[in-house]
């Protein structure tokens, strides 16, 4: 393929002049993150509103045993998650094919418009319809805001960077909180995804109006040494290269086996507090604020705990695979939560401590996992291997979620031991597909 087939609009072959410009982007790409977060999140904040006859809800039924609603819940969930990983097949593809800029100008430009069509439901079947056109939208943020990383950042930075625009899945839960619990106490919960929807509308246009392509930087030295690995030639499809790459494989196993466990958190958390403590939406804020600020530092930290090593001199694959043997580890205590609730049945804060920490460690290990895709391929092929990864990760998201949605309210402890082991086996079989990650150890910034 042609780099120009790949990125239509002109951009310079060095960095900007303002060398700062690059944060600027990583700031827009942290408010497109949450923006996401908060749209795909309301469901999960609104769930107690929604016990509703059109939903299953039975009244005098204890929570645990409303199978109708639980699952329909949880069909709702899976709906997002199908629709997501059918999306991430193709939209890394289309992004590497339109250029970011324009590729991420579509994606949100869907999505927006599908969370505000949230508030025109009365059915199961139409929250279905609804979640599965916002995760088509939505499949395109990471490929899209990983390629962005790519461009605009060296590979010293760019687990730093990618910790940053992802810690705005954790700011979502600052705002979103607050302004859903206000907005659907005076206007109810259909205002809920209006509210969320048009701050995309609104990022949509400042995201046109930034002259991305104009002062985007050239190649750095890692990726034009990466395209060796997979050239630009039109003779040579990219997907026939990836697919006989060890790298692809490792980052899709990577993805399904933990992305699942964020799903988990986003959709379950605010329901898990609910019927465990008694928690509404208005209690349950603050425990949500505590948990995803805690998982914002954790976000940022894992970047810069690669990124530390890599400037004192280790290589990528040191610098990479400490941080995510680290983030690994401190995910395990997450299984003793099921315990918590019987040691403390009317205080939530030791699970939310626990959950604090597993999400922490979670989104470290995602700053770094999603760096991993640019330490192994060059920035033409970066959207589409994200998709792919994503893809898998949404699929294992779905079949994970039919096990919660089936078993979690009655037996939560197999479901607590897999999600805090599932990063120790992730990094174990990525250890054994790529025991050596990089190509190079430092390029100029």
């Amino acid at each position: 393929m042609s780099s120009a087939s790949l990125a239509p609009q002109q951009f310079t072959s060095t960095e900007p002049t303002k060398a700062n410009v690059r944060w600027f982007v990583c700031g827009l790409l942290f408010l497109a993150t949450t923006i996401n977060y908060m749209d795909r999140s309301v469901l999960s904040l609104i769930e107690p509103l929604l016990h509703l006859p059109f939903m299953g809800w039975v009244p005098g039924v204890a929570a645990q045993y409303q199978v109708a609603y639980n699952n329909a819940y949880g069909d709702i969930v899976i709906a997002f998650q199908i629709a997501y990983g059918i999306g991430l097949l193709t939209a890394g593809r289309i992004i590497d094919r339109l250029g970011t800029k324009t590729g991420y100008a579509v994606a949100i430009g869907i999505w927006a418009m599908a969370s505000m069509s949230h508030s025109l439901v009365h059915s199961v079947l139409g929250f279905c319809i609804a979640r599965a056109v916002l995760g088509l939208g939505e499949s395109g943020n990471f490929p899209a805001a990983i390629k962005a990383i790519t461009e605009w950042f060296p590979s010293d930075e760019r687990a730093l960077a990618t910790g940053l625009f992802n810690s705005g899945a954790n700011a979502s839960f600052f705002i979103a909180p607050i302004m859903i619990a206000a907005v659907t106490t005076v206007f109810g919960w259909r205002s809920a995804f209006l509210c969320t929807g048009s701050m995309g509308v609104l990022w949509l246009v400042l995201w046109l109006l930034f002259p991305y392509n104009r002062l985007r930087r050239g190649s750095t030295i890692t990726q034009q040494e990466l395209r060796r690995i997979i050239p630009e030639t039109e003779t040579k499809p990219l997907l026939g290269r990836l697919v006989r790459s060890r790298g692809l494989y490792a980052f899709s196993i990577a993805k399904a086996l933990t992305d699942p466990i964020w799903w988990f958190y986003l959709f379950y958390l605010p329901k898990f507090l609910n019927e465990n403590y008694g928690l509404d939406l208005n209690h349950a804020k603050y425990p949500l604020i505590v948990v995803y600020s805690v998982s914002s530092i954790g976000s940022v930290a894992g970047g810069w705990l690669s990124g530390l090593r890599m400037k004192q001199g280790a290589s990528v694959n040191s610098g990479r695979k400490t941080a995510l043997l680290v983030t690994a580890v401190c995910v395990l205590p997450l299984m003793l939560v099921p315990k918590m609730h019987v040691l403390s049945p009317h205080n939530a804060w030791p699970a939310i401590a626990l959950f604090s920490l597993a999400a922490a460690a979670h989104q470290g290990w995602s700053a770094n996992i999603f760096s991993t895709a640019t330490d192994m391929f060059p920035s033409t092929a970066v959207s589409t291997v994200v998709g792919i990864g994503g893809a898998c990760g949404a699929a294992g998201g779905a079949i994970f979620t039919w096990f919660v949605k089936t078993y979690f309210a009655l037996h939560p402890l197999p479901i607590f031991l897999f999600a805090s082991c599932a990063y120790v086996l992730a990094l174990a079989i990525f250890q054994v597909l790529v025991p050596r990650l990089g190509i190079a150890r430092t390029e100029p910034a």
